[in-house]
Parts: structure tokens; C-alpha cells; sequence
């Protein structure tokens, strides 16, 4: 599980080994929005040329859109380099695109949801291979696709890829990137608001904001010690054969609070390490 994700754009390979040393969780090269397309075909090589090596953090590559011109000399760059962890697929709208790349490449996909007819389809993205290994909103194209301008005209949208992502047995979604980098305020208050929809941490265009959304996101003392009281009446009603598990204050637990709970201190354990 990755809490946080750093963009960096292919046509910067000054910035490239900085990433990867940067505290985030994932690097993510991009070879779509951030870069223009005069130097497109310098930054494949530059993010081909780094990915001949593995690198300490797991490091993805968005490549540009699948039913463009570059897309496929983006795959013949990256497919199958040792530093290439997986591919970010951006402004998917249909399982069919999704089945047809996972059908050229041996790779973890990551396809991100950017208009109205990706969302309507989220579910069939998320479920269309065993490839995909998650899957996300890219919030800046669809508050242009929605014409909305603010977080509370995307929380149909993020609720909506969340509960694809769940019914599809994907891990919890991280967050679109938050796009002021001066304001530290807003972006933990996004986020607060993103993990109480049940998102899982965050990209970001900035390492000065990696701090910020590994807080937010990372689970709290309280939170830890409750998932360990909850696991430990698990683990004691199993010794007496017992079905029911009612925690000192009053609390039942189900599977789905266990599940929950080992995932607390999965995260709580990794970040300790």
C-alpha cells in the first residue's frame, strides 16, 4: 500500500534520482500532461534511460493517452525495462481499452478516470483484467469534462470511484494531486475530507506536499491501538470457537472491521519500519 505518489515530469531527468530519494512512497514519470509535445520523444528516452536500473521506491510511468498518436512508442520505450514497476493509464473510459493494452504488456495497470463517461464505466474499468491494480480519478480534466470548480462538485465522483474500486477487490484509490503547492492547509483538509470517503493516500506535484498526505492519511495512535484490540478479540473468540466478538465498549466486530483493522496496522507497522 503506497500513501503517497510523486509526479515528475519525463522531460526532467534532473529531477528523476531526487524523486526516488524525495519520502514518497512511489515515483511516478510522466510522459502525458506535463509534457509538451515537442519534447515528448525526449522524455521517453530520458524515462526509458532511467528505468534500465531498479530503483529503491517502486517507480510507474503515465503514458499518454491510449487512443493517441504516442501512446504506443511510449510502450516500446518502457514495457519490460527492470526500473518499471507499472503503467498509469490516463482518460480511460472503457474495459475495452483496458483488455486490449493488458493484452501487449506483462505489467501492473493503473487507469485514471478524467471524464463522464470513464466514471459511468468505473466499475468495468476496475474489473476488466487482472492486470489492473488500481484505479483513480485525475480530478483537474474531470472538473473540466463536469464543469464543476470546487471539491464538493467531485464527491459524487469520488464516492463513486471508490466503491468501484471496492467491488472490483482493487486496494482503496489514492487521491488526484492537489495543485497549490503553497497551500499546505488546503491540501490536509482535502485529504481529511478524501479519507473520510474512503481514498488511501495521495499523488503529489510537489515533494513539499508528501509530508502533509502521509499525515493525513497515516493512521492515528488511537486508531492503531483500536485495531489491535479489535484483532485481539478476534484472535481470543476463535480459541472458543465463538462467532460473536463484542469488544469492551460495546462494539461488534464483523469481517469487514477485520479486514479494516489489519490494514490499520499493516500501515501502522510499515510506517514504524
Amino acid at each position: 500500500m503506497l500513501l503517497t505518489w510523486l509526479y515528475v515530469p519525463g522531460d526532467r531527468p534532473d529531477r528523476f534520482a531526487k524523486a526516488v530519494t524525495s519520502g514518497a512512497d512511489g515515483v511516478i514519470l510522466d510522459l502525458e500532461d506535463a509534457v509538451v509535445a515537442g519534447r515528448k520523444a525526449y522524455a521517453r528516452q530520458a524515462v526509458a534511460e532511467f528505468l534500465g536500473d531498479p530503483h529503491p521506491v517502486p517507480v510507474f510511468v503515465r503514458v499518454n493517452e491510449l487512443t493517441g498518436p504516442d501512446v504506443d512508442t511510449d510502450l516500446a520505450a518502457v514495457a519490460g525495462r527492470p526500473g518499471l514497476a507499472g503503467l498509469r493509464l490516463p482518460k480511460v473510459e472503457s474495459a475495452q481499452s483496458v483488455i486490449a493494452l493488458a493484452g501487449r504488456v506483462d505489467i501492473p495497470l493503473h487507469p485514471l478516470i478524467e471524464s463522464a463517461l470513464g466514471l459511468e464505466a468505473a466499475y468495468a474499468i476496475a474489473a476488466a483484467h487482472p492486470a489492473v491494480a488500481s484505479i483513480g480519478l485525475g480530478e483537474a480534466d474531470l472538473r473540466s469534462d463536469l464543469g464543476v470548480d470546487d471539491e464538493a462538485g467531485l464527491a459524487w465522483a469520488r464516492g463513486r470511484v471508490v466503491v468501484a474500486a471496492r467491488a472490483a477487490a482493487l486496494p482503496p484509490p489514492a487521491m488526484s494531486v492537489y495543485p497549490n503547492v503553497a497551500d499546505p492547509d488546503g491540501l490536509a483538509t482535502s485529504c481529511a475530507l478524501g479519507r473520510r470517503l474512503g481514498f488511501l493516500g495521495r499523488a503529489a506535484i510537489h515533494p513539499r506536499q508528501l509530508p502533509v498526505i502521509a499525515e493525513a492519511f497515516r493512521p492515528s495512535e488511537r486508531e492503531v491501538a483500536r485495531a489491535a484490540e479489535l484483532l485481539a478479540a478476534v484472535a481470543e473468540a476463535q480459541t472458543r470457537d465463538s462467532g460473536t466478538v463484542v469488544l469492551p465498549d460495546g462494539r461488534f466486530a464483523d469481517r469487514a472491521m477485520v479486514a479494516a483493522a489489519r490494514r490499520i496496522v499493516d500501515l501502522a507497522d510499515r510506517y514504524a519500519a
